[in-house]
């Protein structure tokens, strides 16, 4: 709390308190979609689409393509409770997710 002096009408000196607000973030998660040889692109995106509604085509195929050339693309970085969600919703369609906390 900070302190600020100052002058009553009767001439006190009162001190007014301002609340600090501290804000306790909860950690992130990274959404991660990992290659495999047995999805097709065109149901890679209809799936991420599907899953994670927010992404438009371009970001599906974005990520597509990103984990399709490095072996891993980050589809999402959310709070702990929708990224478990959007990684088991990933792999009860046949895809390859895991999440990791964001650093």
């Amino acid at each position: 709390m900070v302190g600020t002096p100052g002058r009553s009408p009767g001439g006190a000196a009162v001190v007014e308190k301002q609340s600090v607000r501290l804000r306790n973030k909860s950690p992130r998660y990274k959404v991660l979609l990992h290659n495999d040889p047995v999805n097709t692109m065109d149901y890679v995106v209809t799936t991420l689409r599907q899953v994670v509604p927010q992404l438009s085509e371009q970001d599906a195929i974005a990520i597509m393509l990103a984990t399709h050339n490095t072996g891993v693309g980050l589809v999402i970085v959310c709070d702990l409770e929708p990224a478990e969600f959007y990684s088991e919703s990933l792999k009860a369609k046949g895809l390859t997710s895991t999440i990791e906390r964001e650093n």
